[in-house]
């Protein structure tokens, strides 16, 4: 699927759909979300452009030789979720990471026909494979926190909440039961 995810892709997708995203998306994790809050509570600016972004949760260890990047498996979630529905409402369409997602979180996904996606932990080396190219785009100060610009192809993920109320983090496992 091309990025950017629009509201008219996000319909498109259901929980346990396996998606393979290609495009442009930004990385940030907790320090980079509590800069972008600072700035959203004073009025200002962000650095990024929220419209139909992807935000991956990711802190990458350092590039290897000839690559962009270097391990980029993703983090948990849970610790964006106080941040996540005000970015949502301001226009972010998809979310990375790995782990189950607040009701307020997943109330917000829906509400702005968004997408929550999983990456795979434990596999960041094979992730990073599909990072073509990486740039610091701002709070460079915060390292491995820094929020990222990376170019994808092929990035694999499953679609774990949908904005049809789908939440595979709840339903897989009655699933599961039930065999």
């Amino acid at each position: 699927m091309e990025l950017p995810i629009t509201a008219d892709k996000a319909k498109q997708l259901h929980i346990g759909d396996f998606v393979f995203l290609t495009g442009e998306m930004y990385v940030a994790r907790d320090a980079a979300h509590k800069r972008l809050m600072e700035l959203i509570s004073h009025g200002e600016e962000l650095p990024i452009d929220l419209k139909d972004a992807t935000i991956y949760y990711m802190g990458p260890s350092p590039a290897r030789e000839d690559r962009p990047i270097g391990s980029a498996g993703p983090t948990t979630a849970s610790r964006m979720d106080k941040y996540a529905p005000t970015l949502l409402d301001l226009g972010e369409k998809a979310m990375i990471g790995k782990g189950k997602r607040t009701p307020e979180v997943l109330e917000a996904v829906v509400r702005n026909e968004a997408v929550y996606f999983a990456a795979i932990g434990g596999v960041g080396a094979l992730l990073s494979k599909c990072i073509k190219a990486s740039e610091i785009v701002a709070y460079e100060d915060l390292g491995a926190e820094a929020i990222r610009r990376i170019t994808v192809e092929n990035f694999p993920v499953i679609v774990v909440a949908d904005c049809h109320g789908g939440n595979l983090y709840e339903t897989a496992p009655k699933e599961y039961r039930n065999l």
